[in-house]
């Protein structure tokens, strides 16, 4: 209780090396409302150069820019309340706990009524006209301004898979009204 109260006081860290899984790490400690508190770091080995998950430089319009900033602004909320925005794991894991303490039989999980729309942006995009390059769209031959045939048959497997994906997901979804 001292260690804490002082570092408390003194608005300083403590850099600290710890044993963790069978290695030693680098760790910061300092004091957070009474309690002391680790801060995990990484030594300069296990730090990976951010320019290597760059990925490569692409030309990218303004008509681009604008669409995408309008899609976003239809995908925007106000406020995060409502239905949508209820933490309902942390809910049903209370209400277990709460049958175990009590030794209740826990109540059998719901069905979903539908399964939660997924939102495909790269589709949203392409539909609104706007397309990244190297993102999925047609390659184009640059020369001849035509599709290349690798391009062709990148667009028909992405269609197939899209079709797959819409087919299954409506399979999915009679068989859950079914029940």
């Amino acid at each position: 209780m001292l260690f804490v109260q002082s570092l408390g006081r003194s608005s300083k860290v403590v850099l600290a090396k710890h044993a963790w899984s069978g290695r030693e790490r680098l760790g910061l400690l300092r004091v957070r409302n009474d309690v002391l508190v680790l801060h995990a770091m990484h030594w300069p080995d296990e730090i990976r150069d951010p320019t290597e998950l760059l990925p490569p430089p692409v030309q990218v319009s303004d008509e681009e820019i604008e669409g995408a900033l309008a899609l976003m602004d239809t995908l925007t909320v106000d406020q995060m309340e409502g239905p949508d925005f209820q933490d309902r794991y942390t809910e049903a894991i209370t209400q277990i706990i709460q049958a175990k303490r009590e030794e209740q039989p826990l109540s059998e999980a719901p069905e979903p009524e539908e399964p939660s729309q997924v939102l495909d942006l790269m589709s949203d995009g392409r539909a609104a006209g706007i397309g990244v390059q190297g993102q999925g769209g047609p390659r184009r031959d640059r020369r001849r301004g035509a599709r290349t045939a690798e391009a062709e048959e990148g667009r028909r497997e992405e269609d197939d898979r899209e079709e797959n994906g819409r087919s299954a997901r409506a399979i999915r979804a009679s068989a859950s009204r079914a029940r």
